[in-house]
């Protein structure tokens, strides 16, 4: 019973491992602004994606039958718009009123002003437009979900927030925010591990040719087909390094000597793909994430830093 003790207590030690909350703000403020973003780009054209049959891009009304074939609990525009016609509201009025408060919702959650109703109704309307245009929707949504998902399971305010500074609230168990980092990181261990082994048994990874028709498939066709044909040699490189980085995340991002470098490189990858693809709330949303899972106590380094350059200053004057 001994060895299966010392076992249940390295697991809840790995579980519920003691944080700060500066994880949980660098999450909220990143996810706020992602949530400000998305609706500012999506402003001009929000009631004509949304609109129903006949007036949208894309009818609503399609996308919203296409998901309620994985279940009809999944929340969906067409749920608000039913009950604004019940109180007899229009469906442009509602979808108007929907778009606001998921901007003020986004707002919220940089300010840190009413942090978990904030997130609740954030990640709500976002869900229901991610469902409502699942025709148009792409990897950005999906993740944008889940961060808001953690975020308003998450033990908010943080000590960073608006909230916290006007109704000075208790700090919270350093435990119960180490548990929601340790799920945020396992979640993406499991995301880039599987992403890369799918990559990996392909071939279109390894000689280059899923890179070329990615970057040359509008709307994604930023660089010209002429700057790719004359550095065609690296888009190999450049395929296999991202199999092996993503494949290798889960193992060597925990590592002290390689997790600081496997993010670094992680992050340029997503700024890559941002810049080179025109992906920009995709990789915004992949930047917050791993900064939040993953990204170092930068308290902690500066006053790492300074103490060293401190020791070094002194020892230079020191005769």
């Amino acid at each position: 019973m001994t060895w299966l003790r010392r076992w249940w207590k390295r697991l809840m030690d790995f579980l519920f491992p003691p944080e700060t909350d500066k994880w949980l703000a660098v999450l909220r403020i990143g996810l706020g602004l992602q949530v400000a973003v998305y609706a500012l780009f999506l402003k001009s054209d929000w009631n004509y994606l949304f609109a129903r049959t006949g007036s949208g891009l894309v009818s609503r009304e399609l996308g919203e039958a296409i998901t309620s074939f994985d279940s009809r609990l999944i929340p969906k525009l067409g749920w608000l718009v039913a009950l604004g016609g019940h109180i007899g509201i229009g469906e442009e009025t509602v979808l108007s009123v929907a778009w606001a408060c998921l901007l003020c919702a986004g707002c919220c959650l940089l300010l840190g002003l009413f942090c978990r109703p904030a997130a609740i109704i954030a990640w709500f309307l976002h869900l229901c437009a991610a469902e409502s245009g699942g025709l148009l929707a792409y990897g950005a949504d999906n993740f944008m979900t889940i961060g808001l998902f953690y975020l308003m399971l998450s033990p908010l305010p943080d000590r960073y927030s608006l909230d916290h500074r006007l109704v000075k609230t208790k700090p919270k168990d350093p435990q119960l925010l180490g548990f929601w980092r340790r799920v945020l990181q396992l979640h993406l261990c499991f995301v880039y591990f599987f992403g890369g082994l799918a990559k990996c048994l392909g071939s279109g990874w390894w000689d280059g040719t899923n890179l070329w028709r990615s970057m040359t498939r509008p709307p994604f066709n930023i660089i010209s087909p002429d700057v790719l044909i004359r550095f065609k040699y690296l888009l190999p490189i450049l395929g296999i390094s991202i199999c092996l980085l993503e494949l290798g995340y889960v193992f060597f991002i925990w590592m002290k000597k390689t997790g600081s470098v496997w993010l670094v490189c992680i992050l340029g990858m997503h700024v890559a793909i941002g810049l080179t693809m025109g992906m920009y709330l995709f990789a915004l949303v992949m930047i917050v994430l791993n900064l939040a899972a993953f990204g170092p106590d930068f308290g902690s380094l500066s006053l790492a830093y300074r103490q060293r350059f401190h020791a070094v200053f002194t020892k230079q004057l020191t005769p």
